[in-house]
């Protein structure tokens, strides 16, 4: 899609974005019940609440486009809220070969998130565990594409990746304005190919593209 406007709501959200009206009751939906559980479980920065629709489900759903050809499947790392795991899968609900697994260490916000699926009615994988855990990885299928949002430097969040994928795996990870200087930081650890790909919802923001990733060994 072009650069958005402002999404303000779901009017904004459905103007802006090629999606179904089921598709808008189901975030419609979810966008309340992030509002009730906030109250009881920190799930986004409290500071953004009053625009939840463009900071977190329009900015999550621009991932949607960014995802390979031919993928059926996802794993969104540290979920949190649910963002873009969440918002990915409910994007791609019509789509029954498509399935999205998050992994959150939270035993409250997992509960969250097992409760939007339910309510909203979309098939998701939960897993509750650290990331870096062999556990973890364990329960987690092979992947065609990794997704992370707000959750570590680059450098660590490659690391962190590096088990989820395989051959042919890319990953999708949100970045800010310093994110030229987290890729230098990132190449000191890890090999892969990138690409930028300017963000709709923030300007100097970005999504980074991750091919070919491989971490080397630690010497130490």
């Amino acid at each position: 899609m072009a650069d958005a406007p402002h999404i303000a709501g779901p009017s904004d959200f459905a103007k802006a974005f090629d999606v179904s009206r089921e598709t808008i009751e189901r975030l419609k939906l979810y966008a309340d019940l992030l509002l009730r559980w906030q109250k009881a479980v920190n799930l986004v920065a409290p500071g953004t609440l009053d625009d939840v629709w463009h900071r977190h489900i329009a900015d999550s759903a621009q991932f949607v486009d960014l995802l390979p050809q031919g993928a059926t499947r996802q794993t969104d790392l540290g979920s949190g809220g649910g963002f873009p795991g969440l918002v990915i899968a409910i994007m791609r609900a019509d789509q029954p070969l498509f399935r999205t697994t998050m992994v959150e260490s939270d035993q409250r916000k997992s509960a969250f998130l097992r409760e939007v699926a339910r309510q909203t009615g979309i098939a998701v994988d939960i897993v509750n565990g650290r990331i870096e855990n062999p556990e973890t990885h364990a329960k987690v299928a092979s992947t065609d594409v990794v997704t992370a949002r707000a959750l570590a430097p680059l450098g660590r969040l490659l690391e962190l990746s590096a088990a989820y994928y395989s051959v042919g795996t890319i990953g999708l990870f949100a970045k800010g304005r310093e994110v030229d200087q987290e890729l230098d930081d990132a190449r000191r650890m890890c090999t892969f190919e990138h690409r930028l790909v300017p963000s709709v919802t923030q300007l100097g923001a970005y999504i980074v593209e991750i091919r070919g990733l491989c971490v080397r060994p630690n010497p130490g």
